[in-house]
């Protein structure tokens, strides 16, 4: 790990194979040293005399599986996501929603961790909210990545959102890139997730700023399907979000199915008597005395 030396008391570490000592500042230059601001590596050789003596396992990152885009239009900006929810190895949910509400015309796609992506886009939802009534004004897409990025950046990317987020304010369309740490990239297109690569090829390939907004729900759409169908961690259906200046954010839920079933598996009930019953008790939980009659 890495921490900031404090301003107010110097801790110098030193690892030895037996001990661990402790200096304290001699003189006002350690004193000065302690000031100047940085970064501190002394936690790592700790971090790693830990791990080698305590048997302590350090922290891994979480392999997640997702596919988002967005693109920039020239009065417009759409977004788009697969739905499937990945437990490991396993599929959690092949139709869970990825596209959050934050403003009316405000919207973005996550990728990372679920539980991450809705308590943040709900806090900013509700930010926005209260900012919006308490300006009387609409909030711009910048007020959202600003708030964003610092709260990102002061968990150090142990909140696992990484969003595609995109909205149309009065200076026009945006579109940001913003990652679990914090950092921020605005672009005219973009992908993200561990299907990106594939939607990335589709979106430099055929992107062009000046096309209709059905034009480019098609292309974020054919985005995602390659993102679906060349990585195991995306799959399920397409869903496409279009924000205007006039109609504000729109959510088209299930707007592509391109893995339909095709056949269902008829599935019989079991006859009675299948399972035997050995045991059968009926008990009366509650006894009914007198009815009470209420007068006036």
């Amino acid at each position: 790990l890495v921490r900031a030396p404090s301003s107010l008391f110097l801790c110098r570490t030193i690892l030895s194979s037996k001990m661990v000592q402790v200096e304290e500042p001699q003189d006002y230059i350690d004193v000065l040293e302690s000031q100047r601001g940085g970064f501190s590596f002394e936690n790592c050789k700790r971090n790693a005399y830990l791990a080698a003596q305590a048997a302590i396992k350090p922290p891994t990152a979480m392999k997640s599986g997702t596919t988002i885009c967005g693109i920039q239009l020239k009065d417009a900006v759409v977004l788009a996501a697969d739905t499937r929810a990945t437990e490991g190895p396993m599929v959690a949910d092949k139709n869970c929603q990825k596209l959050h509400h934050i403003a009316s015309n405000i919207f973005c796609a996550g990728a990372g961790t679920a539980a991450d992506l809705e308590h943040t886009t709900q806090l900013m939802e509700s930010q926005m909210e209260l900012l919006r009534m308490a300006t009387g004004t609409q909030p711009r897409v910048c007020t959202v990545v600003r708030r964003l990025s610092q709260m990102l950046f002061k968990y150090q990317g142990y909140i696992g959102c990484a969003l595609v987020l995109g909205g149309v304010d009065v200076t026009g369309p945006h579109l940001y890139q913003i990652y679990p740490h914090g950092s921020t990239d605005k672009l005219p297109f973009t992908t993200m997730g561990s299907g990106s690569l594939a939607a990335m090829a589709i979106l430099e390939s055929e992107y062009n700023e000046n096309m209709s907004v059905e034009d480019g729900k098609k292309l974020v759409a054919k985005a995602i399907r390659a993102g679906i169908f060349n990585d195991l961690g995306s799959g399920g259906n397409v869903d496409v979000c279009v924000i205007t200046k006039e109609s504000g954010g729109t959510i088209l839920r299930n707007w592509e199915k391109p893995n339909e079933r095709k056949f269902k598996a008829q599935y019989k009930g079991f006859p009675i008597g299948t399972t035997p019953v050995l045991k059968q008790d009926i008990m009366k939980l509650v006894t009914v005395e007198d009815d009470v009659v209420m007068k006036d």
